[in-house]
């Protein structure tokens, strides 16, 4: 079982001894007794070899999968007993998504792309554009909005990716392998954006086997065996 943080504050997202386990004659614990906090203004990696746990730990981070057993809190509202149009709710209120591949829909244009993150929200179209918009002008690709993705390089259909995360405000952004797909100079650039986003107001989470993008963290949740056995702070010098 893991210790859980003795911070005051309340966290984003809360895991408490939670397990994912499959199988039913021969069961396999992919998870086991896991208990974390994701605090305000948290920028952390999540490290691991493979079978580690860490695509299990990312799908209940982002209310994608449901535990076996334990509890998970999104802003201190219990999702375990959700179910799931209210839980899919909640997760489009909290949580960024940005994926390794991607995921671009091929006929819309950059602004497109961004703008889907707002559709049933109730805004009109011009509001709608406007915050893509502006998202995209975060990630310096404003003058780029009408480009569709084959049109664009791998960094800059990861930053669109972000910037389609960022739109709706979430307070946590959770990122699979993001500069996997990329080469150096484009990783590098995807990981000032990632570190342009420290903010009191939102958690950054990126799942990643690169130990070099985990050194950019200031923490770094170490996995082994579905369980976390390490959860260290960059010391400031």
């Amino acid at each position: 079982m893991t210790e859980v943080s003795s911070d005051p504050r309340e966290p984003f997202l809360e895991l408490t001894d939670v397990s994912r386990v499959y199988g039913d004659e021969v069961k396999v614990f992919a998870l086991r007794e896991v208990s974390l906090r994701i605090m305000p203004g948290d920028f952390m990696a999540i490290v691991g070899p493979s079978g580690s746990g860490k695509s299990t730990m990312l799908g209940l981070l982002g209310c994608l999968d449901l535990p076996t057993s334990g509890s998970i809190k999104i802003a201190s509202e219990e999702i375990t007993t959700l179910d799931d149009a209210s839980r899919t709710r909640l997760r489009g209120r909290t949580i960024g998504f940005v994926f390794q591949q991607f995921h671009l829909i091929a006929h819309l244009s950059a602004l497109g792309n961004v703008e889907t993150a707002l559709l049933y929200r109730g805004l009109k179209p011009a509001e709608r554009r406007d915050k893509a918009m502006d998202a995209l002008e975060r990630v310096g690709l404003g003058s780029r909005h009408d480009h569709r993705p084959v049109q664009l390089s791998g960094g800059e259909q990861q930053r669109v990716a972000i910037a389609r995360s960022l739109v709706t405000d979430p307070i946590i952004v959770l990122a699979d392998e993001p500069t996997g797909a990329l080469d150096s100079s484009n990783a590098e650039n995807v990981m000032q954006i990632f570190e342009s986003l420290r903010s009191n107001e939102r958690a950054v989470v990126l799942v990643t086997h690169d130990q070099g993008v985990a050194g950019r963290a200031d923490r770094k949740v170490s996995m082994r065996d579905g369980e976390i056995v390490a959860d260290e702070y960059k010391v400031l010098s």
